[in-house]
């Protein structure tokens, strides 16, 4: 009798050890989910707030344009003009650093004779405001408007969306009349790339922005190129396939064998977006 009072106990120790361990963890992931709800933006949009130099920047050519938001902001950018009859190209980057870290890839476009505007962002590069998806929609077409006051019509202009500015170029894409689009390193939505790399949270219920460019490519009425790495570890590849398939005649798609996420214009990706655009038909 006695060794059966002993087991039960025993047997009782290991169920409470193991209803405090679950409850525990139960715990530790609910502060995990509220954490990550609490930081999602400053996660999504970790850029840096420090205005850039544009000579520091290899990019002492390029001027300084300022545009006003429909919320009050008002926001720096750069600007090169194109040469004559060349488009424009519209760059919106991805969510790290800002434009004082593009010369890289803004140089060897001017050098071509295109225009050239790199937008700034709400909270990023010395801009005031916070960022989030409808204030980088609101960024965008203030950039956009205000190159159309400087006398560059939509026609003219080839938007180019890198990594989240992927998804500020197709929403424009669908809201503006563009010669084309240019579409790097892409995702089908960023609630899509969180739920795969946070695959333990509930995060298609939790996110805040968004970012549904599978649910808007195939809204938009312009030609499309579609530049993706089969090596990318943040934006898997598959991202853009999915996009392609979803995005309207006449598209492109350029896959480059191993390239990654940062490294497309190291493997050639400038002559691939410079072929696109110069077969472009004229718009009016």
């Amino acid at each position: 009798m006695r060794r059966l009072i002993r087991l039960a106990r025993r047997k009782g120790s290991a169920v409470g050890f193991a209803v405090k361990s679950l409850l525990v963890s139960i715990g530790v992931w609910l502060v995990l989910v509220a954490g990550l709800y609490t930081m999602q933006r400053r996660m999504l949009f970790p850029g840096n707030p420090t205005t850039p130099d544009r000579f520091a920047a290899d990019l002492g050519h390029m001027e300084e344009f300022r545009v006003d938001t429909e919320d009050g902001l008002t926001l720096l950018s750069w600007y090169s003009p194109a040469s004559d009859g060349r488009p424009t190209i519209v760059y919106f980057h991805g969510n790290g650093g800002n434009i004082g870290g593009r010369g890289y890839k803004a140089n060897p476009l001017i050098d071509r004779g295109y225009g050239l505007l790199l937008v700034g962002y709400r909270g990023y590069g010395g801009n005031p405001g916070s960022p989030s998806e409808e204030g980088l929609y609101a960024d965008a077409r203030a950039a956009l408007r205000g190159l159309e006051t400087a006398g560059v019509r939509p026609s003219s202009v080839v938007l180019y969306g890198e990594s989240l500015g992927s998804g500020v170029a197709t929403k424009m894409a669908t809201e503006f009349s563009v010669a084309g689009v240019v579409l790097e390193a892409l995702y089908t939505s960023v609630v899509d790339v969180a739920a795969g790399q946070y695959w333990y949270v509930p995060v298609r219920t939790l996110m805040k922005d968004r970012f549904d460019s599978l649910d808007r490519i195939g809204d938009i009425n312009s030609p499309v190129l579609i530049l993706h790495g089969d090596a990318d570890r943040i934006i898997p590849f598959e991202h853009g396939v999915e996009l392609f398939q979803a995005a309207t005649e006449p598209k492109v798609f350029k896959r480059f064998e191993d390239g990654n996420h940062l490294d497309l214009f190291d493997r050639g990706a400038v002559d691939d977006i410079a072929a696109f655009i110069d077969a472009l038909p004229p718009r009016h």
